[in-house]
């Protein structure tokens, strides 16, 4: 297997119960950008810890409730 084949392997703590944005982007399997945009529009619940942003591990299923009521209602 060469390099540009290989898939980047990130071990998830089950343990989190605060994501960074870049995490939660990559349990959704959207972009880094239009989950920060998500953030910052309040589409993706989030809190301030200090001076950071994370993003909470029970918000993401009420995120993908939210979009599957709206694909059912369209």
């Amino acid at each position: 297997m060469n390099k540009a084949s290989e898939l980047a392997v990130v071990a998830v703590d089950p343990t989190l119960v605060l994501l960074t944005v870049e995490e939660a982007a990559r349990r959704l399997g959207i972009g880094r950008t239009t989950c920060f945009r998500l953030v910052s529009t309040g589409e993706l619940e989030s809190v301030t810890v200090g001076r950071l942003r994370r993003v909470p591990v029970a918000a993401l299923p009420v995120y993908v409730a939210t979009l599957r009521r709206a694909a059912l209602a369209a």
